[in-house]
């Protein structure tokens, strides 16, 4: 997974790659398997904040740790342990990734539903804005001849960041450094989805075809693309939810 998760695989290449008919392939099957997942995901939330039996069962049992922490423990047991992921072994990674998340996006159902801080227009608007920006970034990341690798070291450095100041903030408990780590967010993971379409257009070039590797790299792709857009929607529905998780 290291190969492909926020790697540097290779430099800017002279030529245009925006109209190479077999990148432009590629790309279309990272963003289909990407918006499958995203379906996938909605469709888990709804019904495990609104399906009491469900609800119960998520979020008032044991499994809620699982549902919180089973995708860090995923990517992290990956990235150590599968050098050389096959596309079946990538493909399971990515879709219980998306499922796990998507359970725990019921969370914003629920919430919605007992009026705790946030509704669903509010829910709305933030997926409406999340796309919106996701496509407009992920374009400029598509098209730019600039590039951003050395940028995305530096998203990487925030990123890390921005996970310290959210565990510090679970003890501090404090609204204002809630709303710069939801800013803080924003702006890292909308940097990340140019940073990281790029990253896959070198990694298309850089894999020369080979059909093992391009499958793996699709699977990997979308999940990059997948969690930078579950992440900006988050932290653009805390901003528009005033904060209130």
């Amino acid at each position: 997974m290291s190969n492909y998760q926020y790697s540097q695989n290779a430099g800017v290449g002279s030529a245009d790659m925006s109209v190479d008919a077999g990148l432009r392939s590629f790309m279309l099957g990272i963003y289909n398997k990407m918006a499958l997942g995203l379906v996938l995901s909605a469709v888990i939330a709804y019904v495990v904040g609104s399906v009491a039996p469900v609800t119960a069962l998520v979020f008032g049992t044991p499994l809620k740790f699982v549902v919180m922490f089973g995708p860090i423990g995923i990517l992290l047991v990956s990235s150590f342990v599968m050098r050389n992921p096959s596309p079946m072994a990538s493909g399971i990674i990515y879709w219980s990734v998306v499922s796990l998340l998507g359970a725990s996006l019921g969370y914003w159902v629920l919430a919605a539903r007992v009026g705790a801080g946030v509704d669903f227009l509010t829910i709305g608007k933030a997926f409406f804005v999340t796309a919106a920006a996701f496509g407009g970034l992920s374009l400029f990341g598509y098209t730019t001849k600039k590039d951003l690798s050395g940028f995305g070291t530096f998203l990487i450095m925030g990123l890390i960041g921005l996970i310290i100041a959210g565990v510090v903030n679970m003890f501090m408990k404090s609204s204002m450094m809630e709303f710069i780590i939801s800013v803080g967010g924003v702006l890292i993971f909308s940097g990340l989805t140019a940073y990281d379409t790029q990253r896959l257009k070198h990694t298309y070039y850089a894999l020369g075809g080979e059909s093992r590797s391009m499958a793996v790299a699709t699977n990997y792709g979308a999940l990059s693309l997948y969690l930078n857009f579950i992440n900006l929607f988050q932290f653009i529905l805390a901003l528009m939810s005033g904060g209130d998780d």
